[in-house]
């Protein structure tokens, strides 16, 4: 029920090997804990959906709360939909997007975090079927209007303001702000068109770390400061000595992708091995293999020699 990318052996998978059958694939971006997944799924038996929540204890109640109700057409991704979208599913394969509540973003200087821009719906276009379409359900009415504009700006869309489905009005926020006596805003945003420009998911690796020859320093210092890495930074947060050598702990921020890894700088039979640890299964990204770069270019610093390099 749970969706792990990096045990996946092809990005996107078919359909049929992430759920084990065919039929209309529904993605929910921003599940919550999962009450109105839960009651979607009941009431359509014959959808397969695939929620993405970046809480993690949003997931874990939503984890739950299948189980406990035996659903089983349920799959359930924890991070960004952007990343569910483009790796998750199949060009041309998806018949709903259903985003209940999403953050505003009302700060002006944090808009460019806000899932519905222009960029969202061309990229979209390539994955929905013809005919397929978006399902957005608010109570932000500045955020309402800002999607509007920017879907028409694609031209690829029929959009239509309609009022909410009763069932999207039963999600924990939904409740909250029906107490609250808040409005609601609905838009249906059917695919009409599709943006020529293909969206391939993101390239994956084998590998990535390096060895060389030296002595195991006695301290490893690696500065805190935001790296610049493809598409993103990295951030080398904590360095821990263990027995048989350093752990650091980064954070890698990527486009719709963000993980915390743990890097190694250990002994090994071939020599010093300074890559990344097996320890939460982390996605090899370019990202990834970047931060390697950097940590290896550290320990050329303070003499070790690079003997193979696979970063």
């Amino acid at each position: 029920m749970l969706v792990r990318p990096a045990l996946l052996p092809v990005w996107p998978p078919r359909v049929a090997d992430l759920f084990g059958r065919e039929g209309p694939l529904v993605l929910e971006v921003g599940f919550g804990d999962g009450r109105f997944t839960a009651e979607l799924a009941k009431a359509h038996p014959e959808w397969l959906i695939l929620g993405a929540e970046v809480s993690a204890a949003s997931v874990l109640r939503a984890y739950r709360r299948l189980k406990r109700e035996g659903i089983g057409n349920v799959r359930l991704y924890h991070g960004q939909g952007p990343f569910a979208l483009r790796n998750l599913v199949p060009p041309g394969s998806l018949r709903r997007v259903i985003v209940n509540f999403p953050d505003p973003w009302p700060k002006k200087r944090h808009q460019r975090k806000r899932l519905l821009q222009e960029g969202f719906f061309r990229r979209l276009s390539t994955r929905l079927v013809e005919g397929g379409d978006l399902l957005l359900t608010t109570d932000h009415e500045e955020y309402f209007r800002f999607a509007l504009e920017e879907a028409a700006k694609t031209g690829l869309y029929r959009v239509e303001v309609k009022e909410p489905p009763e069932a999207h009005l039963r999600t924990k926020y939904a409740l909250k702000w029906k107490e609250a006596g808040r409005t609601f805003f609905h838009a249906v945003f059917t695919k009409v068109a599709e943006d020529p420009t293909p969206w391939l998911p993101i390239r994956r690796y084998e590998v990535a770390h390096a060895l060389l020859r030296g002595e195991l320093p006695k301290e490893l210092t690696l500065a805190k400061a935001p790296v610049a890495i493809p598409g993103g930074v990295a951030v080398f947060l904590e360095v821990a000595r263990g027995e048989e050598g350093f752990y650091v702990l980064t954070h890698v921020e990527e486009e719709d992708l963000t993980q915390d890894l743990l890097l190694e700088v250990r002994r090994s039979a071939h020599g010093l091995y300074a890559g990344v640890s097996r320890f939460g299964s982390p996605l090899i990204t370019e990202g990834v293999k970047e931060a390697v770069r950097v940590l290896v270019r550290e320990l050329g610093g303070v003499g070790l020699e690079v003997v193979q390099d696979h970063t």
